[in-house]
């Protein structure tokens, strides 16, 4: 295999597309491209299966790209959208036999231990339920064969974490969601990378997001060979987002599979 096999099982907003009770173009179309669960990305290497968030998709984003494997959970913040699928690692637990380690930054690990107490508890922690083991994150570390360089990213009152993927010394991949702008930091980090991937939730500014100009702007200072556009809201139709778009540029949709 290659040295980075990504599956975006989930490329939409907190709402989902389409969202409930809207009759936009983008919600009724036909294009599978426009129909976005919410966002999370499944990472293979030749030595490890990681995947970053699980949201209340999650299940379902599994049984439709046939996973059967996670070896440890990477989370970019707390929010509903990105951890409300954490109940379903228990499936991984329990079909091989394993405790699932599952990384973050303190206040995303202390987050996940408060909304599901019950999974961290040394009485619930038999063979077939989830047991998880929390691992912080608070500065580059190796997994899969890789360095993982982790990134502040802001986001409201929240700051996320940022993710760069490296592999002897070469920047690979870099998952920048839920972020209202890339600050020179993050930029460093992921500068010159091969495929990059960036918040774009719509075409007009958003206090905690970043908008399809702001996301091409960021994008122009990374300088990666391509990038992908993720957690969008019905506002951005796939086909005709993409037709605004230089060739380096395109709108990730779930399924889509990349190798580097």
């Amino acid at each position: 295999m290659r040295e980075l096999e990504i599956t975006f099982l989930g490329t939409g907003t907190s709402h989902g597309v389409p969202m409930i009770g809207c009759q936009c173009s983008v919600c009724a179309s036909p294009d599978p491209r426009d129909n976005r669960l919410r966002a999370a990305v499944h990472i293979r290497t030749p030595e490890m299966v990681l995947q970053i968030d699980t949201p209340p998709d999650f299940r379902t984003q599994c049984l439709r790209k046939a996973i059967t494997r996670i070896d440890a959970v990477l989370y970019t913040h707390s929010h509903t959208d990105h951890i409300l699928g954490f109940d379903d690692l228990r499936r991984f637990c329990e079909m091989e036999d394993k405790a699932m380690p599952i990384y973050g930054t303190a206040r995303t690990l202390a987050d996940l231990r408060r909304v599901f107490q019950y999974a961290f508890t040394e009485e619930t922690g038999f063979r077939t339920y989830i047991r998880p083991e929390a691992v912080l994150v608070d500065g580059p570390f190796q997994l899969g064969g890789m360095e993982i360089i982790p990134v502040d990213l802001p986001h409201g009152r929240m700051t996320t974490t940022g993710y760069v993927f490296c592999r002897n010394g070469q920047r690979l991949f870099a998952y920048f969601t839920d972020c209202q702008e890339v600050p020179e930091a993050a930029v460093k980090a992921a500068r010159g990378v091969d495929t990059l991937v960036l918040d774009a939730l719509r075409h007009a500014p958003h206090k905690t997001h970043m908008s399809f100009d702001q996301a091409r702007a960021a994008a122009a200072r990374i300088g990666p060979r391509r990038t992908f556009f993720t957690h969008m809201c019905h506002d951005l139709g796939h086909a005709a987002t993409e037709n605004l778009l230089p060739d380096t540029i395109r709108l990730a949709y779930d399924g889509l599979e990349i190798s580097l």
